[in-house]
């Protein structure tokens, strides 16, 4: 099977299996506890948490808080500051449903959601994001890059037109995708809550980062022990934690070699679809999207039938988000950008990854390009 799937998760790193082994089986212990087995699975714990704040230049090592997976961190930063303030949530037409819900059920508690729109490539104008924003905003919310397009946000001049107004509010993103190819410096960046997730960039599944900027007052949204300084609660998954830090060390360290040898095989893959099906189109701009990711519709071919038969071609790729449970739906993505339900029902998602070697874009687009024939 040829995967070109990553944006719905990756298959584990070998450095992520060899970190999380240890923890899955003699080192069994609770963190939270006294003796010295739950001290050496503290001690495990806290230095994935320091590596983890050194990997995205967070100051304080406190400023991490593990999770679930990016669902939880985006859910933890977007309700964590309503129930805290009751104050406006500010987000944009294209994030992931797990910020987008979270809005909706800050809605539903007596907070008012604004939403800002985006433009036919995707992307927001930092001044619209401004504009919905007021005294009362408790969050803002901008993905650093989309899920389904790869295209990428301009989270940092949204920072600056919301300070240029003097609005104080944090500022969210969700770098689920964008940590994978684009470096992630929490100061650069200059919001106040980042969220990450390990099956992502080779980590395990069900775990997950939120950072949270020192001074930043969130109200936790998983009650219980105590865990994470208050903020989270429930027993740590310190095998997880452990190979996400190493899958994310690894990710770092070879991301410069990643992205010239997925950008070598995307543009192959696009420059040898569009050679074989003139009128393929491609849903933004290369140089606004991320690296691994190519996202285009075939005029005419449903993306489900095309994806069939993909798939027994051995050739794995997707419609958009993997966060459905599997059901064809009308990307609220594309519907934002302008595109027709025809015409979103026709979009295809190729994600390349950390497993992608030379000649897995000519062989997709060849084989891509013979089945749109015989549908044809």
């Amino acid at each position: 099977m040829l995967y070109l799937d990553h944006a719905a998760t990756t298959p584990l790193r070998p450095e992520a299996r060899a970190a999380m082994a240890p923890y899955l089986a003699g080192d069994f212990g609770n963190p939270s506890g006294l003796h010295a087995i739950s001290r050496h699975a503290r001690n495990a714990l806290e230095g994935a948490r320091d590596e983890v704040a050194e990997l995205i230049g967070a100051a304080r090592s406190s400023e991490i808080v593990f999770t679930g997976g990016g669902t939880e961190a985006d859910n933890l930063a977007v309700l964590g500051r309503a129930l805290r303030t009751r104050g406006s949530v500010v987000t944009t037409a294209v994030e992931h449903e797990a910020v987008l819900a979270a809005a909706q059920y800050a809605a539903r508690i007596g907070c008012d959601v604004h939403i800002a729109e985006v433009d036919e490539q995707g992307r927001v104008d930092p001044a619209s994001v401004a504009a919905q924003c007021g005294p009362d905003t408790a969050i803002v919310s901008v993905m650093a890059a989309n899920n389904e397009t790869g295209v990428r946000q301009p989270v940092p001049d949204v920072v600056a037109a919301l300070r240029s107004l003097d609005f104080s509010a944090p500022v969210h993103t969700d770098a689920v995708q964008a940590v994978i190819s684009e470096p992630l410096d929490v100061a650069a960046l200059g919001a106040d809550l980042v969220s990450i997730a390990a099956h992502k960039f080779g980590g395990p599944k069900g775990v997950g980062a939120l950072y949270i900027r020192d001074g930043i007052e969130l109200d936790p949204v998983v009650h219980g022990g105590g865990q994470e300084l208050g903020r989270r609660s429930g027993t740590h998954n310190v095998a997880g934690i452990v190979g996400m830090a190493a899958a994310l060390r690894a990710t770092v360290a070879g991301r410069a070699g990643f992205c010239e040898s997925v950008a070598f095989e995307r543009d192959t893959f696009e420059a040898t679809l569009a050679a074989a099906i003139p009128d393929v189109e491609f849903t933004a701009e290369p140089g606004i999207r991320l690296v691994q990711h190519s996202h285009f519709r075939v005029p005419g071919i449903d993306a489900e039938t095309l994806l069939i038969r993909l798939d027994a071609a051995g050739i794995a790729a997707s419609a958009g988000s993997a966060c459905h449970s599997g059901a064809m739906e009308i990307s609220h993505v594309l519907a934002a950008m302008g595109r027709t339900p025809q015409e979103a029902r026709e979009a295809v998602r190729v994600t390349f990854g950390w497993t992608t070697v030379p000649g897995d874009g000519k062989r997709a687009a060849d084989e891509l390009a013979a089945i749109v024939e015989s549908l044809r």
